[in-house]
């Protein structure tokens, strides 16, 4: 079986939860072509460099997949005609990066930076 990793863009106008539900879909296709799925993260909804289908937006996914290529294939077939996917693209690596991807880690990075309390008059020593 090959690695690949593959992201999913889906229309801005369905819920999260349906972006996730589609994930759940995809790696059920995975799985029933006798492949895995060994990571997904779902990096929420984020702005397009350019209007996809009259999309400005669109809910961004990335699986890690250790499939053969009918499995793939397949998943790629039924994303084509899913109305809700407004781009797919799917490449094989080397090794799959079970670690948080840098979109997920800029996001929690930048989480810990707000979260942490700026200093004010009160923490002035006078």
């Amino acid at each position: 079986m090959a690695l690949y990793e593959h992201v999913v863009i889906a229309r801005q106008d369905i819920s999260p939860q349906q972006a996730e539900a589609l994930n759940d879909t995809l790696k059920a296709l995975i799985e029933t072509g006798g492949g895995t799925v060994a990571k997904i993260e779902y990096w929420g909804l984020r702005n397009l460099t350019y209007r996809i289908k009259k999309n400005r937006k669109g809910h961004y996914s990335l699986l890690a997949l250790n499939a053969p290529a009918d499995a793939v294939k397949e998943m790629e077939r039924q994303l084509s005609i899913n109305e809700d996917v407004l781009r797919y693209l799917t490449v094989r690596v080397e090794e799959l990066d079970l670690e948080l991807s840098p979109v997920l880690a800029r996001r929690d990075r930048d989480r810990d930076r707000t979260e942490r309390p700026r200093g004010g008059y009160d923490d002035l020593a006078v």
